[in-house]
């Protein structure tokens, strides 16, 4: 043995072909879980599992706000077109703002809720009504 090998045995290290070395007493050992000296089985010891639990996103509620000059038949178009709404159940909901001043058009997540209010506004304005839309967290 050469004087550096002689070093390097004494103080545990073993070479490495890509230059690592690693103390000799870690890599002869089987690691076991549980305390020091606990039982004297190996590998007893308990076994942790993490569970992450992802939360429901946060729901929105979008709503129609009457006013006294969009079309009725403006509104009926406007939930047909942006919540997947029948004649029958926009025709509901319309006449449900025009007699409450406000309706309910879906329940949605923060992005979805946002989109359609978005596209609702859009349309009223692009065909110069004020009709107004937004949501609120439910």
């Amino acid at each position: 043995m050469q004087a550096g090998e002689d070093t390097a045995m004494r103080a545990g290290f073993v070479s490495r072909p890509r230059g690592s070395a690693k103390p000799l007493a870690m890599a002869d050992k089987p690691r076991r879980a549980g305390p020091p000296g606990g039982g004297g089985r190996e590998g007893a010891g308990t076994a942790v599992l993490t569970r992450t639990r992802t939360r429901k996103p946060n729901l929105y509620r979008v709503l129609l706000l009457n006013d006294d000059y969009t079309p009725m038949e403006f509104v009926v178009h406007v939930l047909e077109r942006f919540f997947n709404k029948d004649r029958a159940e926009a025709t509901r909901i319309m006449m449900h703002v025009h007699q409450n001043g406000v309706g309910e058009c879906g329940v949605f997540t923060y992005e979805v809720a946002e989109t359609k209010v978005t596209l609702v506004m859009d349309l009223a304005r692009k065909h110069m009504h004020p009709l107004q839309c937004v949501m609120e967290k439910k």
